[in-house]
């Protein structure tokens, strides 16, 4: 009886291997490009030692598949049952078959934590000279940006000059939240009570995307923020329009009408507007109109998202504190246009 034939079978499972392969390239790639909250492009160098680790790891894992599917071919190729075979004779022990299962994860694993470890001491430097300092403060669900040395409080906004090391001190302010700009790379948790640490120089100049990345409440996904690299010309730039106060508007216009309501409301209580209030429960609005969003980065800094934000908070971002119905605050849409003319005043 003549044996069975297997190059049908193979010929088609080949076919489907090289029929699956550029449809998963296609796919990722389509992934990366709709998602710009991708860690796969680098734009720090933190991200590029976490890019270099996984192209590593990922050349030994497909070697080491490789290896594994040749290993089991040729097993079920040369071992196959043949018509009228006696059964297999079963071998116990094999003393070289002992130590290669024994020997093989051992590098195995050295080559995967070698450098795994290498690139932990790398990403975790403490402070070099002419590092900028930036306190980051998580909120239930918004980010505060503190500048210590230039005297600077902003929210969901982060602003880097390109090619200057950074050095950032996460804490919170609740809950435990994780600070993490995909781009730049690393993740760190930020803990109440606790400080922890990030190093990072970006490369690239643009607007990053940031996220919450620890599931911290109702609007966890709410928690967005932007990281603003730009040119150190520029971010000078930025730093002296924030350390100067902002313009006082003229009280018979409708942004110094918005300015009494802002006084004489409960916005007075929650937010810091330099020379006017002092609140510290919802972001620094000194600067909000220099802004380019607003709310955890998840709205548009322009009049109609601030005018549905202003009109009923509680609908446009579950679980915020500045809820109107819980407040027992009512603003009539004169007050309305008069709060977004102030706000937007405040350059």
């Amino acid at each position: 009886m003549a044996s069975h034939d297997h190059r049908p079978q193979l010929r088609r499972w080949a076919a489907l291997l090289l029929a699956i392969v550029p449809l998963g390239l296609a796919i990722a790639g389509c992934t990366l490009h709709e998602f710009p909250q991708s860690s796969l492009h680098p734009q720090a160098d933190y991200a590029w030692r976490i890019q270099h680790l996984l192209e590593q790891l990922t050349f030994w894992v497909v070697v080491i598949f490789a290896l594994v599917q040749i290993a089991i071919l040729y097993v079920v190729i040369r071992f196959r049952a043949k018509p009228g075979a006696p059964t297999p004779t079963p071998v116990h022990g094999h003393t070289g078959l002992e130590i290669a299962w024994t020997i093989a994860p051992a590098i195995i694993l050295a080559l995967v934590a070698v450098p795994t470890v290498i690139t932990i001491f790398a990403t975790q430097t403490t402070p070099v000279k002419g590092a900028l300092h930036v306190r980051v403060v998580g909120h239930q669900w918004w980010w505060e940006f503190q500048y210590p040395d230039l005297g600077i409080t902003t929210a969901d906004e982060m602003h880097v000059p390109v090619k200057q090391p950074v050095y950032v001190d996460i804490e919170s302010a609740d809950v435990i939240h994780s600070f993490w700009f995909p781009s730049m790379g690393g993740k760190r948790d930020a803990i109440p009570s606790r400080v922890n640490h990030l190093a990072f120089v970006a490369d690239s100049l643009g607007e990053f995307p940031g996220q919450c990345a620890e599931l911290c409440g109702l609007s966890h996904a709410n928690m967005r923020m932007r990281l603003m690299v730009e040119t150190p010309e520029a971010f000078q730039t930025w730093v002296a329009s924030q350390k100067s106060p902002p313009a006082t508007p003229d009280s018979t216009s409708l942004a110094g009408q918005g300015k009494q309501v802002f006084e004489t409301g409960v916005c007075i209580t929650c937010h810091t507007i330099e020379g006017v209030s002092a609140g510290v429960i919802g972001p620094n609005l000194t600067h909000f109109g220099s802004r380019t969003t607003f709310a955890g980065s998840i709205f548009a800094n322009n009049r109609e998202n601030l005018g549905r934000w202003l009109t009923a908070p509680q609908d446009q971002k579950p679980g915020v504190v500045m809820n109107w119905k819980t407040l027992s605050v009512s603003l009539s849409p004169d007050q309305v246009n008069a709060l977004i003319a102030y706000l937007q005043s405040l350059k």
